[in-house]
């Protein structure tokens, strides 16, 4: 019964809001409240510097990561830790302390890729650097990331419950960015460096 409650653990562990914690910490502006409103990392950068980036980007990849890794260490149910992963994501874009308003996801979906497969991780990492190397833009790398997610995940660490689970979280990691898209598709969207 008790593996039971990983899920559980793991969205209140995930609903731990990093860049509200680092931004009251550092004294900044709450990030809900500034930019583009989304509490993760890339908007903290531009108005709370590199420290407070660093700080809320490690934070959130631990709140995938810490989780998922006691949970392994606990079971090796491929439904209960699928489950895991998915609640340690969700409680970072809808975290219950914070009024349901967390941030996009891709730290944390990085997380706990890199808890339960690192070859998963390091995958999206590289999918993640080479297109924002390319061109410049920090959502398009999300973005490409994300739709590459399951595909790599059905490669590298085959199983339904983790494949279904990684689509789902490639779908919410799309919705979290539709606004970005559209300033992609704009040509308004903020590029990494600017």
């Amino acid at each position: 019964m008790t593996l039971y409650l990983l899920p559980l653990a793991a969205y209140l562990f995930g609903s731990i809001s990093t860049a509200v914690v680092v931004a009251r910490a550092m004294g900044l502006q709450d990030p809900r409240q500034v930019g583009s409103g989304n509490p993760g990392a890339t908007n903290i950068l531009r108005y709370g510097g590199k420290l407070a980036a660093i700080l809320t980007l490690v934070g959130d990849i631990l709140k995938g990561v810490i989780p998922v890794v006691l949970a392994r260490l606990l079971t090796d149910d491929p439904m209960i830790l699928a489950a895991t992963v998915f609640m340690a994501f969700v409680g970072h874009l809808f975290p219950v302390f914070f009024g349901f308003q967390g941030g996009k996801g891709v730290a944390t979906a990085l997380g706990v890729w890199l808890a339960l497969n690192p070859w998963v991780g390091l995958a999206l990492v590289a999918t993640w650097l080479v297109t924002a190397f390319v061109f410049r833009y920090s959502s398009l790398a999300a973005l490409a990331a994300s739709v590459a997610a399951p595909f790599y995940v059905a490669w590298l660490s085959p199983g339904l419950p983790y494949v279904v689970v990684m689509s789902a979280m490639s779908g919410l990691l799309i919705f979290r960015h539709r606004s970005n898209i559209r300033n992609l598709l704009a040509g308004t969207e903020t590029k990494i460096g600017r």
